[in-house]
């Protein structure tokens, strides 16, 4: 028994001693409840939404105020008309718009029944139809207010608009996101742990002093699971055309251009790790868990990010999906140019910079 417990606390010393395991038993559990505790919700709070008021009685004033003190909505109140909505949109900000028409207050008061109209982006359609049923029950619940003891109360009758989504499809919201798990899975994953099993099987030394620069071993890696990426991509546009009726409305060769980028920019995170990293498993370890998690849970494919507290929000800003995932859906589905996607565009190139300087500056050309 003495034996045994010299053994135990031998291996207590080799715990404490190793800060990945402390990480994976303390840190990783923490950080797994508070992404999921906070960002696996389907309700929609923060949702950003413009009052368009054409009317500006009584009624549409108590309606404003109902919505303006939800919790689940950021408004702003002024007039659009057609292609004031449709630019509103295509910024990439604005979640519905609620407009109502100039006689709104007239026939609720007269004719007893009286038209709203609510454009959502059905881009993302679960969040959309969301913020569709909770608009619908604030115009129901003010409709119910009217009644008075009345049997029929006035009727407030909402006309729905699904922009660039009028089927509300799901799998618009989903493929995008997919696209850049894929991209982060081949790219980052496997490039990592392709290089780390060079040096675990000792034919590193033999790439290092061949006659070709030792940079040119992170290049001739990293190539092959580029091209492999994009013929990914071309055949996940094959399957989403083909089989999941997703109509193209942008520019494919700038789908192809921007798709590059974030290749490269994945590229350039398995090098990073792969100079990090000494064996195979702490290179799966790190790419899973570090590049995968936030993948899913901060780029706001499975869940918006408005849900989010700020930090998290804030954290979400430093995952290179987050901006190829808004890339993709301005292009893809929403059919936008250069013009709209340039900041996006900007950050991936800003990233790619910093990520690719880190990984040539921590490669080593002799091994230990």
């Amino acid at each position: 028994m003495k034996q045994l417990l010299v053994f135990i606390r031998k291996e207590f010393y080799h715990v404490f001693r190793d800060r990945r395991t402390l990480l994976i038993m303390f840190g990783l559990p923490v950080a797994q409840i508070l992404l999921f505790g906070y960002a696996l919700t389907s309700e929609v709070k923060n949702a950003h939404i413009i009052i368009s008021d054409q009317s500006m009685d009584a009624n549409t004033t108590k309606i404003i105020h109902k919505i303006q003190s939800s919790s689940y909505f950021i408004t702003e109140v002024k007039s659009l008309a057609g292609e004031e909505i449709d630019a509103a949109f295509r910024k990439g900000v604005v979640r519905a718009v609620l407009i109502f028409p100039p006689q709104f207050g007239e026939d609720l008061q007269h004719k007893g029944k009286a038209n709203v109209q609510i454009v959502a982006d059905g881009a993302d359609p679960n969040t959309a139809k969301t913020i569709i049923n909770y608009l619908t029950a604030i115009l129901g619940d003010y409709q119910q207010s009217l009644a008075d003891g009345a049997s029929a109360p006035p009727g407030i009758v909402p006309e729905l608009r699904m922009l660039y989504n009028p089927e509300g499809n799901g799998s618009l919201n989903f493929i995008p996101g997919v696209i850049a798990l894929i991209f982060m899975i081949v790219c980052s994953t496997l490039t990592s742990v392709s290089i780390v099993r060079e040096k675990e099987l000792g034919t590193m030394e033999i790439l290092l002093v061949s006659p070709f620069h030792p940079i040119m071993v992170l290049i001739a890696k990293a190539i092959p699971f580029l091209v492999l990426s994009l013929v990914n991509f071309t055949f996940i546009l094959v399957l989403s055309v083909g089989f999941l009726d997703i109509a193209i409305k942008g520019s494919i060769l700038l789908l192809f251009a921007e798709s590059t980028l974030f290749i490269i920019t994945c590229l350039s995170v398995g090098l990073l790790i792969s100079n990090i990293a000494n064996s195979q498993q702490a290179a799966m370890l790190i790419s899973m868990m570090g590049m995968m998690l936030p993948t899913l849970l901060l780029t706001g494919f499975m869940y918006p990010l408005d849900n989010m507290p700020y930090i998290l929000q804030l954290i979400s800003n430093v995952v290179p999906a987050r901006w190829y995932y808004l890339i993709v859906k301005a292009v893809m589905l929403k059919g936008l140019g250069f013009s709209y996607i340039w900041k996006e565009t900007l950050v991936l190139v800003g990233m790619t910079t910093v990520l690719l300087s880190l990984a040539l500056l921590k490669f080593k050309t002799r091994l230990s």
